[in-house]
């Protein structure tokens, strides 16, 4: 008897603090306990647009290439390049699920580089070839191209805002503290390196436009 009289002090201590365990938990969820893993989600899906972008731009460049080797076959140097520098962005990739490799991502963004150098150059010898400035082919793949690299951009900045996001989710009060406890596998995502001025789209300008 006197064992089951000290025993209850100590239940009654208890039930304030799982009363308050009772409050708090759901408070806790309405703070975002969602919030970690709806970033992750939006940080993947504005990578696979980067992705799609990306490969709409290197879907253009073989007919790209056909056309300005029809009117400038001689170019055989800038338009292999083109090719070469294709065939290495499209080797590399980076899924949304390997998007927490920094490496993988530099690796990526390097041989789209590469191609984007690659298109430049191609661009600048065109302007030698008023036929092929003139041709129609030529001129919607202009207007394609333009816009894929416009596309780009705007994908490439999408996705650097939503890495931002995301990884802010966690190191930041609350949802560090689903980070802590329950989202414990989940890392930072890579981004982008490469400064904010030199994201610009490259212009595409085959000099096809009229003077105002």
């Amino acid at each position: 008897m006197l064992a089951q009289r000290l025993a209850r002090p100590s239940t009654f201590r208890t039930l304030p603090a799982l009363l308050m365990m009772a409050i708090v938990l759901p408070l806790l969820a309405g703070c975002g306990y969602n919030t970690i893993p709806t970033a992750e989600e939006n940080a993947k899906a504005a990578w696979s647009e980067v992705l799609n972008q990306y490969q709409r731009r290197a879907d253009l460049i073989p007919n790209l290439v056909e056309t300005v080797k029809g009117y400038a076959s001689h170019e055989k140097d800038t338009l292999d390049a083109v090719v070469e520098a294709r065939a290495k962005a499209t080797q590399i990739t980076v899924t949304p699920d390997t998007l927490k490799d920094p490496e993988a991502l530099k690796k990526f963004q390097d041989a789209q580089a590469g191609l984007t150098s690659a298109l430049s150059r191609l661009i600048a010898v065109s302007e030698a070839y008023p036929d092929l400035k003139a041709n129609q082919n030529f001129l919607a793949l202009q207007a394609q191209l333009e816009g894929t690299e416009n596309r780009i951009a705007v994908a490439r900045r999408d996705y650097i805002q939503a890495v931002r996001d995301y990884n802010l989710t966690l190191k930041t009060f609350p949802s560090v503290l689903w980070a802590t406890f329950w989202f414990r596998s989940n890392e930072p995502f890579a981004t982008f390196t490469v400064d904010e001025d030199k994201m610009q789209p490259p212009k595409v300008d085959f000099g096809t436009k009229q003077g105002g």
